[in-house]
């Protein structure tokens, strides 16, 4: 699995900090300590090892039972109490809304901010089969305040062959004042224990911080639509030997769309589009298995988070594409307060499957047109809801496009970890150098939100 080279030295300083667990730590600064103690809670979890060596693919702790769990969740410290966060609740809802719009993940230099929506938690954490019970919060027993949220939700995964009974582990944040608290360990082991007590003990989650071990590490990219406002909030530089009216026109996007047949999904195309999208995602090794009802749920039920689309000529639906709005907040611009970013989400194209083989280069050579013209499409539909920038990933075919379409590679990694499951690693669309390979492209197929 690639690493840029200052992934492959956090690595490396994390190996050597994990040599010292049976020995003394007390030559380690406090950041090292606090990283430490981190990896320290993982190396007792079900997870593999970073020099692990998989031959045998699967449950890493298979001999566990419902019934060998406790039915109490570890103690907490005094001052602090578990709760059942009741998404049902308006004000409960609004509880988790200004945790995670106040502290949530930023970037470094605390420019930029997730601006999640009542109606984004809603659409994420409300699917079918959704268990109040795993939307895990830590209240202050003084005033009832939330400080600290985790959620799961039901999935069924497919890895390489295997289909795994899961659940997808996100949203997990701590109020910025508690975080040397030590209760991000101790929230992770409450959502495994309320998850394991449903017969469940595997799950997806993912992070930008090296952890053991990851499965597969993609590589996030970055399409300006409106150069100027990026510019202007600190999101995007002025490169050498270049004027801001040239990147302006480099990024102009056509007034109108170029695909024919290309409109909004609808009800009626669910049973057309699910088998293509099913039979797009069976390249992949490490896939969401979507019943119908979890399709309807995630690319209709939500008009203002998430926008799909099909494209259908002669009668036939040749292609789906969707993507989400997760705007950020702009920190400390007397300007701007917010801006609209777009992800790509979830797309199924038929270009190439008259190919048995998915990288048959005349195959691949009409999947790249097809996805060129289609996503420089979402590009603008994007743009026309008032977007700033577009964002996707080195995951799915989508190093068919990334370069032609003018994303950007960005600073951040995405790493994707399975629990209590061992997995050779997985393609994640990246050459060794990180960047984009459109050639072996990625083998990861799921999306998190």
């Amino acid at each position: 699995m690639s690493q840029d080279p200052e992934q492959a030295k956090k690595l490396q300083d994390l190996l050597k900090m994990l040599s010292l667990s049976q020995g003394d730590t007390s030559k380690l600064t406090q950041p090292q300590r606090k990283q430490f103690e981190e990896y320290k809670f993982w190396k007792t979890q079900p997870v593999a090892r970073f020099d692990e060596q998989v031959d045998d693919e699967g449950p890493i702790n298979s001999s566990q039972r419902p019934e060998d769990i406790p039915d109490e969740p570890l103690p907490l410290l005094s001052e602090f109490e578990w709760c059942t966060v009741d998404l049902t609740n308006s004000q409960q809802l609004e509880d988790v809304f200004v945790l995670l719009n106040e502290n949530y993940v930023e970037d470094q230099d605390a420019t930029f901010r997730f601006n999640y929506s009542r109606e984004f938690f809603n659409w994420s954490l409300k699917g079918p089969g959704w268990r109040k019970d795993w939307h895990v919060g830590v209240r202050t027993k003084q005033s009832g305040r939330l400080v600290a949220f985790i959620s799961a939700v039901p999935a069924t995964l497919r890895v390489r062959k295997k289909l795994v009974k899961s659940v997808e582990i996100n949203f997990l944040c701590i109020h910025k004042k508690l975080r040397a608290k030590r209760l991000t360990p101790i929230l992770i082991k409450e959502v495994t224990r309320r998850v394991n007590k449903q017969d469940i003990w595997q799950a997806l989650y993912t992070a930008g911080v090296v952890l053991p071990s990851p499965a597969a590490t993609c590589r996030y990219a970055h399409r300006p639509l409106n150069w100027s406002k990026l510019y202007e909030v600190g999101f995007t530089g002025l490169p050498a030997n270049a004027t801001k009216t040239q990147m302006i026109a480099k990024y102009t996007l056509p007034k109108e769309t170029d695909t024919p047949g290309l409109r909004s999904l609808e009800e009626k195309d669910v049973d057309e589009v699910y088998d293509l999208l099913e039979k797009y995602q069976s390249r992949f090794d490490l896939v969401q298995v979507f019943t119908k009802e979890e399709f309807k749920h995630i690319f209709l039920s939500s008009k203002n988070v998430v926008y799909s689309y099909v494209v259908e000529n002669g009668g036939k639906i040749t292609d789906f594409v969707s993507f989400y709005s997760l705007p950020f907040t702009v920190l400390n611009n007397p300007h701007y307060k917010e801006l609209g970013i777009g992800y790509l989400f979830y797309y199924a194209s038929d270009a190439d499957f008259q190919y048995p083989d998915r990288f048959h280069p005349e195959g691949s050579l009409k999947l790249r047109k097809r996805l060129n013209r289609l996503i420089a499409d979402v590009c603008i539909k994007a743009r026309d809801l008032k977007m700033d920038v577009f964002n996707a990933m080195s995951c799915q075919d989508n190093s068919l496009f990334l370069d032609d379409l003018k994303f950007g590679p960005g600073d951040g990694f995405l790493n994707f970890y399975l629990f209590n499951y061992k997995v050779r690693p997985i393609a994640g669309g990246l050459k060794q150098d990180n960047t984009f390979d459109t050639e072996k492209r990625s083998s990861v197929g799921v999306v998190m939100l």
